[in-house]
C-alpha cells in the first residue's frame, strides 16, 4: 500500500502549476510613520499609489462594485513595521451598520475590511488582518484546511469616518510575521471589503470562486526589500487571583506565570508557556454519555489554539490529551479493601514550547514539547486505617515533529511524528505518518492520501497498527463529486495524543453535487448533493452497513438559509455497542430526515430553527425505535451595543436499544426511553471595541428511562433474547440515570492596550446524576439546587511587553 501511495504522489508531484493574472501594489518605504488613529491625513499617504479597481467577489462573481462604493489601499513599510491606509466610500454612510463586538469576532453586523498577507506567496497559507466599521479587529490565519480564527498577534488598527464613507488604518510589525530572510520579497496580497446593507463583498484581485482556493487569487507586492527587523522577542506575563466557595468550604489561589514569543529567525518562531494557568478556560459541554465512544470537548486553552496549523497535518494531534485525564485510574491500582481518599481528575501542565515556521523554498517546519507532573491519588485500607499513595500518571513527555513542504503554489507533502514517553514503565506511544494533499493546474481536481503507523509499548510488548486514506475530489464547476477510502486496521491506536473513536475499519464515501455560483433572482447560491457510505470491518472483513442520502441547501438574496437532509440505512451490524470484543448487535434499517431554516442577522431579530426525524423498521411496531430532535434559536439585537441570542435543543429517543453492563462474557441489553434538553443563554453588551460584559449560561438535563423493565442478552447472532435481570440484587447495576448540569459565566474584559487585557470572571456550577429516570424537567432541577453550589470569583492581568521598548528606554 505504501509502495502505491508513493507512485501515485510521483505522479501528482509533476504536474504543473496553477497561473492566473495577478494585480500588483507597490509598497513604499517611508522614513517617518504615521500616526494610526484612522484619520488619514498624514503627508506620508499622500504621495504613495493606490491599489483600487476592486472586483465583485459575492454574490456575483462577475463585474465591478458600483461607482458609488469605490476602495482604494495604500501601502508604506520601515525597518519596524508595514503600513496601510484604507479609503472605503459609500455615498450612503448612514446606513452602515455597525454593530460593535470584542476582537476576533468581526462576523457580525457592521461593514468588514480585511487584508490577506501570504509572505511566502505559496497560494496556500495566509495571514490576514480584519476591521469592522465599529473598530473592533480581528486575525486569522488561513489553510486549505482551516480557518484558525483563534490565531492572536499584537498589531494595530483605527477607523474614522466621514460623509464620503470610513476609513481604516493599519500597522502591523514585523514580529506579527514570519517570511524569508531575503534581501527582496516576493510577497502576495489581496484586500476584501464587504458591504452588510448591500450584501455584497468585493476583493481587490479578481477571484473565481467556481475553481480552486481563495488564497490562490492574491495579488503581488513590490518593493519591499532591504528590510531590517528589529528583534522579535515579546513577553506576556500574567497574574492570576481567584477565590472558590463550595459547601462552606473557601479556598483561594493566586498564580502567575508567562507566555513568551521569540523570533528565532524571520522565518521561525519560538512560543512557550511557563507556569500555564487555565483557571479561566471556558466550560466542557458535559452531557450523558451512554455511547461506547468517549465524549470529546473543544480545546478552550488559548496556547493550544494560537498558531497550530503545522501541528494539525494528519489529524494526529488533539491537544487535549496534554494534560488529561490520567492514563491508569486509581480503582485499577486499589486492593480488596481500599477505598479512594483523593484521586486528581487532571493531569497538570508544567510547562510548552512550540517551534514553527517556514523556509525561503516552502519547507514548513513545526516541534512541539509539553511536560506535564506526576499525578498521584490516595487510598486507604478500610479495615487497618493505613494510607498509600499511588502514582496514575508519571512524569510525561509530549513531542511533536512535523515537516511540510509546499510546491506549485496549491499541493503539499507532510511527514508528521507523535511521540508520548512517561517515566517508570507506564505506557509510551509513538505516531508516524506520511500525507499528500494535491491539486493538478487548473485547480480541478484535488487528491489526498496518508498512511499512518501508531506504535504502543505496554507491559514490555509493542502492538503496531496502521490508517490509510486515499481520496479524490472535482473542484471546478458546477458538478462536482468526491470518493475516498478510508482504512485502519485493529491495532492502530494514536490515542495518546490524538483522537480516534474507532478502528478496524474500511469505508468507502462518496458524494456527487450541483451547485450554483451565480446567482439568480431567486436564490444567491443553490447546492443539491447525492452521497453515501459503505462501512465494513477490517479484520475480518464484515459489513457494518451502507447508507445513501439528500442534502439541499439553499441562500436567497434577502439573506435566508432553508434546506433538508434525507438519508436510508440499511441493517447495521454494530461491533462497538457491545463493548465486548468480538460481539456485535443488529440494529433494523432506518430512514430519517431534517429540515432548517436560518434568516436574516442584519434584522434586529433573527431565527435560526431545526428539526429532524428517524424511524427504525422493527417488526414488532410497539418497539419500534423512534428518534426526534427540535432545535429554536432566536437572537434580538437590541441595539449596536447589546445582542442577546437563546438556543434551545430537545432530542428524544423512543425504544432506545442498548448496552448497560457486561461480565466479560455476557452482554446486557436494555430497552430505554432517552431524552435530553439542552437550554443556553449568551449576552454581551459592548461598551465599545475594547470593554464588554458578557453572560454564557448552559444548563443540560438527560434521562434515561429503562422502566418498562425489559432487559435483554445479546445473542452470538446480534440478535437479543428477554432476560430476568434484577436491578434491585446486590452486584447488580440500576441503569436508569438523571443527569443534570448547570454552568453560568459572567465576565468583564477590558482590553486596556495592544496585547493587554483585565478580565473580571464570576462562574458556578451545580451537577446531580441519580437513578430518578422518571423525574420530569422541573423534578430534576429542583433536586439539582438541592446540591452544592460551586462558586469561583477571579481577576486575570496580562500585560504585552516588546523588548525593543524597553531596550529603547535603556538606551535613552
Amino acid at each position: 500500500m505504501l509502495r502505491r501511495i508513493t507512485i501515485l504522489l510521483t505522479i501528482l508531484c509533476s504536474i504543473w502549476s496553477f497561473s492566473q493574472e495577478k494585480k500588483e501594489i507597490q509598497a513604499i518605504r517611508i522614513s517617518n510613520p504615521p500616526k494610526v488613529d484612522g484619520v488619514l491625513d498624514d503627508l506620508v499617504w499622500q504621495n504613495i499609489p493606490p491599489a483600487k479597481d476592486f472586483y465583485m467577489f459575492q454574490p456575483t462573481n462577475q463585474g465591478s462594485p458600483p461607482e458609488t462604493h469605490q476602495t482604494e489601499v495604500r501601502m508604506a513599510y520601515d525597518d519596524k513595521a508595514i503600513y496601510f491606509a484604507a479609503y472605503i466610500y459609500d455615498n450612503e454612510p448612514d446606513k452602515i451598520l455597525r454593530q460593535f463586538s470584542q476582537r476576533d469576532n468581526v462576523f457580525v453586523q457592521a461593514d468588514l475590511f480585511e487584508i490577506a498577507i501570504n509572505t511566502y506567496n505559496d497560494g496556500l497559507n495566509e495571514i490576514r488582518f480584519q476591521v469592522t466599521s465599529a473598530g473592533t479587529i480581528g486575525d486569522l490565519r488561513v489553510d486549505p484546511e482551516n480557518f484558525d480564527v483563534s490565531y492572536n498577534v499584537v498589531w494595530q488598527c483605527n477607523t474614522s469616518f466621514d460623509e464620503k464613507g470610513w476609513y481604516a488604518e493599519f500597522k502591523i510589525p514585523y514580529n506579527a510575521l514570519r517570511f524569508p530572510e531575503s534581501d527582496v520579497q516576493n510577497w502576495s496580497i489581496n484586500f476584501y471589503r464587504e458591504v452588510k446593507h448591500r450584501n455584497e463583498t468585493y476583493s481587490w484581485n479578481q477571484i473565481d470562486i467556481t475553481t480552486g482556493l481563495q488564497t490562490q487569487y492574491n495579488g503581488l507586492v513590490k518593493g519591499i526589500e532591504n528590510i531590517d527587523p528589529p528583534l522579535r522577542l515579546n513577553l506576556f506575563p500574567f497574574v492570576q487571583g481567584s477565590v472558590t466557595s463550595e459547601d462552606g468550604e473557601t479556598t483561594t489561589d493566586l498564580a502567575a506565570g508567562m507566555d513568551l514569543k521569540y523570533g528565532l529567525s524571520d522565518s521561525f518562531t519560538l512560543d512557550a508557556t511557563l507556569i500555564p494557568d487555565f483557571g479561566q478556560a471556558a466550560f466542557d459541554d458535559v452531557e450523558l454519555n451512554l455511547g461506547p465512544f468517549e465524549q470529546v470537548f473543544d480545546e478552550n486553552r488559548q496556547f493550544f489554539t494560537e498558531g497550530i496549523d503545522l501541528f494539525q497535518k494528519g489529524n494526529l494531534f488533539f491537544s487535549r490529551r496534554v494534560g488529561n485525564a490520567p492514563v491508569v485510574s486509581a480503582e485499577d491500582l486499589s486492593g480488596e479493601n481500599e477505598e479512594i481518599v483523593d484521586e486528581p481528575s487532571r493531569v497538570d501542565l508544567l510547562n510548552a514550547l512550540k517551534v514553527s515556521g517556514r523556509t525561503r523554498s516552502n519547507w514548513g517546519i513545526g516541534l512541539f514539547n509539553a511536560i506535564t507532573q506526576k499525578t498521584e491519588a490516595q487510598l486507604r485500607d478500610t479495615i487497618t486505617g493505613n494510607t498509600r499513595t499511588v502514582v496514575t500518571e508519571p512524569l510525561a513527555n509530549y513531542n511533536i515533529m512535523v515537516v511540510d513542504k509546499v510546491f506549485n503554489k496549491n499541493s503539499s507533502v507532510s511527514l508528521i511524528n507523535t511521540n508520548v514517553t512517561r517515566s517508570g514503565g507506564f505506557r509510551d506511544a509513538n505516531v508516524t505518518g506520511l500525507v499528500a494533499d494535491i491539486s493538478n493546474k487548473k485547480n480541478s481536481y484535488n487528491y489526498e492520501a496518508g498512511i499512518r503507523v501508531s506504535q504502543v509499548r505496554e507491559d514490555g510488548a509493542t502492538t503496531t497498527g496502521f490508517r490509510s486514506n486515499l481520496e479524490i475530489r472535482r473542484t471546478q464547476g458546477n458538478y462536482r463529486f468526491f470518493v475516498g477510502n478510508f482504512i485502519a486496521d485493529d491495532n492502530y491506536d494514536p490515542n495518546d495524543l490524538g483522537l480516534q473513536l474507532r478502528n478496524n475499519f474500511n469505508n468507502l464515501f462518496w458524494r456527487a453535487s450541483y451547485e450554483t455560483f451565480k446567482p439568480t433572482k431567486r436564490f444567491n447560491r443553490m447546492e443539491l448533493s447525492l452521497y453515501g457510505s459503505h462501512r465494513r470491518l477490517f479484520t475480518p472483513s464484515v459489513h457494518n452497513f451502507t447508507d445513501t442520502g439528500f442534502r439541499t441547501f439553499f441562500f436567497t438574496p434577502k439573506r435566508l438559509a432553508f434546506g433538508s437532509n434525507i438519508s436510508f440505512r440499511s441493517e447495521n451490524r454494530d461491533f462497538f455497542e457491545p463493548r465486548v470484543d468480538g460481539r456485535f448487535v443488529r440494529f433494523e434499517p432506518s430512514l430519517g430526515g431534517s429540515v432548517f431554516i436560518s434568516t436574516d442577522y442584519r434584522k434586529k431579530f433573527a431565527l435560526d430553527a431545526t428539526v429532524g426525524h428517524r424511524q427504525w423498521f422493527d417488526e414488532d411496531f410497539d418497539h419500534q425505535r423512534r428518534n426526534y430532535f427540535l432545535s429554536v434559536s432566536p437572537r434580538y439585537r437590541f441595539s449596536d451595543k447589546f445582542l442577546l441570542i437563546f438556543s434551545s435543543e430537545l432530542f428524544s429517543r423512543n425504544n432506545n436499544f442498548g448496552y448497560f453492563d457486561d461480565d466479560g462474557t455476557n452482554v446486557f441489553m436494555g430497552l430505554r426511553d432517552v431524552k435530553s434538553l439542552e437550554n443556553t443563554i449568551s449576552a454581551s453588551f459592548n461598551f465599545d471595541p475594547y470593554k464588554a460584559l458578557n453572560l454564557t449560561f448552559r444548563n443540560f438535563w438527560s434521562t434515561a428511562d429503562y422502566t418498562a423493565e425489559e432487559y435483554y442478552i445479546l445473542n452470538d447472532d446480534g440478535s437479543r433474547s428477554l432476560f430476568d435481570y434484577d436491578i434491585d440484587a446486590e452486584d447488580n447495576v440500576d441503569p436508569n440515570t438523571n443527569f443534570n448540569i448547570w454552568n453560568l459565566d459572567l465576565s468583564f474584559r477590558w482590553r486596556f492596550a495592544p496585547g493587554s487585557e483585565a478580565i473580571l470572571l464570576y462562574r458556578n456550577s451545580i451537577f446531580n446524576e441519580d437513578e430518578q429516570s422518571t423525574d420530569g424537567y422541573t423534578e430534576s432541577l429542583q433536586t439539582l439546587f438541592d446540591q452544592p453550589i460551586r462558586h469561583n470569583l477571579s481577576l486575570r492581568v496580562v500585560y504585552f511587553l516588546d523588548v525593543n521598548n524597553w531596550r529603547g528606554s535603556f538606551k535613552g
